[in-house]
């Protein structure tokens, strides 16, 4: 049995503060008893998330850096039809002008309903159907575009982007130069679209923008899938540390308190935004159980290092 915790650990100065004051009993004592991996990841600038590596490890998939074919995966789940060409995953999203930045804002605080981003959709099938791509409904904050360009082109996932400077997440500018005329060609149509005409006197965000990610070509898993535990993920990304702290406790209290008490070997990957690393229990030896007893980890170091 393999669990993931995405979010695990944060850079930002509050939220590492915020993980100082956390009680996690089953998570020291899981630390205690279990055997550290090889870390994945290392670099907060890289274009898939920590968790997203460790996933994509333990379906088998190839390991590359923005290369991971989540749109096929996921478009398969939304009963897409199996795409001839590569596949990329379009999120609507909004993305604010500041005085020296883009930032993207939560795709999941848009709001938008299926009526209104079924419109938005529709507005620009012919637009991706003039270009030579073909565009794919999957869910409200979920489609899918088909075109070979897509194949081998790097892109960033949305839980590095939330949040933050979009620059710095583009592709890049040689390879997705088909995709960066579109996506301009797209901004265009959005804005004084009349359903972002209606969110806007609504008090809402417009959908202004569409984020590419996840692009591949296929999604064979040759193991199965583990449980991925995401509910730190939404506070960490809206920067809300009294939640995720909440989160945390629940999450101790829960799904690790029954990965703890179960007599399975297994897994916790505890993902942050530099690094995922197991830790893994077999079989504990009397030794193990009775080293377990004194050799308590700081749970807070442990955290603060993913």
């Amino acid at each position: 049995m393999q669990l993931i915790v995405p979010f695990a650990g944060v850079l930002s100065e509050a939220g590492r503060h915020a993980a100082q004051s956390l009680s996690l009993p089953h998570l020291e004592q899981w630390l205690a008893r279990a055997h550290t991996g090889a870390a994945l990841g290392g670099d907060d600038r890289s274009l898939s998330a920590p968790h997203e590596l460790a996933l994509a490890q333990s379906l088998g998939w190839p390991l590359a850096d923005g290369l991971l074919p989540w749109a096929v995966r996921a478009a398969r789940a939304d009963g897409v039809p199996r795409a001839t060409s590569a596949l990329g995953q379009l999120t609507p999203v909004h993305l604010r002008l500041g005085t020296e930045q883009v930032t993207m804002t939560d795709p999941d605080a848009l709001a938008l309903d299926a009526g209104d981003a079924r419109t938005l959709f529709d507005a620009l099938q012919p637009l991706f159907g003039d270009a030579g791509f073909v565009l794919h409904w999957g869910a409200a904050h979920r489609w899918y575009v088909e075109h070979a360009s897509l194949a081998g082109l790097a892109t960033a996932s949305l839980d590095r982007v939330i949040g933050r400077n979009v620059d710095p997440w583009l592709p890049d500018a040689g390879s997705s130069r088909p995709w960066q005329r579109l996506q301009s060609e797209a901004q265009m149509l959005l804005h004084g679209h009349d359903v972002n005409t209606r969110r806007e006197a609504r008090g809402l965000d417009p959908v202004n923008s569409l984020w590419l990610s996840g692009c591949g070509t296929h999604a064979d898993a040759t193991r199965s899938a583990p449980l991925v535990d995401d509910r730190l993920r939404t506070p960490a990304l809206r920067e809300d540390w009294a939640a995720w702290a909440d989160a945390w406790h629940a999450l101790d209290a829960g799904p690790i308190a029954a990965l703890l008490a179960s007599r399975e070997d297994a897994t916790l990957t505890l993902a942050g935004e530099r690094h995922a690393v197991p830790f893994a229990r077999g079989a504990a030896t009397p030794w193990q159980r009775l080293r377990s007893a004194w050799r308590r980890p700081l749970v807070h170091q442990v955290l603060d290092g993913l």
